[in-house]
């Protein structure tokens, strides 16, 4: 057994109520991480959000640290005042920098991105594309970032169902910019089929619908048992975001083994492995034709299920806690060292 060491974790303060992703990620893996790793939690006492908020809640990450700081995701400016060496943060996607102002992308840039990182010994990221598109963006050293992929909820599990091919329940997991739904709504007009939406919809998309005539529910806020009901009911998920960072909902699909068709870019390719039908999601045309083939070609669909219950193996939580354990102690190794040779150096 390693020597006992501590490890801090720091989280945002979610602005909005089920924003919650990041902190059930790192909770679960909290939960097993091994038993010498001694815990603690700081949650920010402020939502990121205003200068005099965000300058607060570094101050007070500074006076809470361990052996090892992990600063979990989207407060990446708590780094700013923690010791590098001991310093981890993770990077879940670059997203912000697509903000339409370039006095705002300059700013992100800074104190997002290039200070955090500068400020910290290691920092994770959750896929390659996500990597690759870090290191577009600032100047530091490949190896110091490392891909640790998230992982599939345990509560997640193989559900074969028969594919209604007669009107297939297609469901679309989340409703921001970067989830397509518009242009998702225009690729299955015509289609008979059954659109089970999670995540707010804007007046003007019930009215698009409405006037395609397509059937469609919607819910938000649910419950992880009735996400997983979600995707038990449904015949194929229907995941062409624009931009993502990693994209679990193909993996939770792919787990309880209903065919995907998502997007040709960034992440999602990598994280499908070979398992969805993959198509250019600004491309109307291309998402309709993508859809269509997963509903009529049985044997193509079918071998879309086998790929994907091959390609979950990759993202188990066992993998990616050891990952992370791993990181951490290498770092509170290095540490302890530098502090026994600094004892032995004699004081002048």
């Amino acid at each position: 057994m390693s020597k006992p060491f501590s490890v801090v974790f720091y989280y945002r303060k979610p602005r909005h109520a089920g924003n919650f992703s990041i902190e059930f990620l790192f909770n679960t893996i909290q939960q097993h991480l091994p038993s010498y790793i001694r815990q603690q939690t700081v949650t920010s006492k402020y939502s990121s959000n205003g200068l005099w908020n965000r300058i607060y809640n570094t101050v007070e990450a500074s006076f809470r640290q361990g052996d090892v700081n992990h600063v979990t995701g989207d407060v990446h400016f708590l780094t700013l005042l923690m010791k590098k060496r001991k310093t981890v943060l993770t990077v879940h996607d670059c997203g912000f920098m697509k903000h339409p102002s370039a006095m705002a992308r300059f700013v992100l840039r800074l104190f997002w991105l290039k200070l955090p990182v500068a400020c910290s010994e290691v920092v994770t990221v959750v896929s390659q594309a996500t990597k690759d598109e870090l290191l577009s963006y600032i100047n530091c050293p490949a190896e110091k970032v490392v891909v640790v992929p998230n992982f599939i909820s345990e509560k997640f599990f193989p559900a074969p169902r028969a594919f209604n091919d007669d009107k297939p329940v297609l469901l679309q997991i989340g409703t921001a910019f970067n989830k397509n739904l518009d242009r998702l709504i225009e690729a299955i007009a015509g289609i008979r089929c059954h659109l089970d939406i999670i995540g707010r919809i804007s007046q003007e998309q019930i009215n698009r619908m409405k006037e395609l005539d397509i059937e469609f529910s919607n819910s938000y806020n649910l419950t992880e048992t009735e996400l997983i009901d979600k995707y038990l009911k449904c015949d194929l998920l229907t995941f062409v975001s624009t931009y993502e960072g990693f994209g679990m909902p193909i993996l939770e699909a792919q787990t309880v083994e209903r065919p995907v068709v998502t997007s040709n870019l960034l992440s999602m390719p990598d994280v499908a492995g070979g398992g969805a039908c993959l198509v250019d999601p600004f491309d109307v045309a291309a998402v309709r034709e993508g859809i269509l083939k997963v509903i009529h070609n049985e044997a193509y669909r079918n071998g879309l299920i086998i790929k994907g219950r091959e390609n979950v193996k990759r993202f188990s939580l066992q993998s990616v806690v050891d990952q992370y354990a791993q990181i951490y102690e290498n770092i509170a190794q290095y540490t302890s060292a530098a502090k026994e040779v600094r004892e032995l150096v004699p004081q002048r």
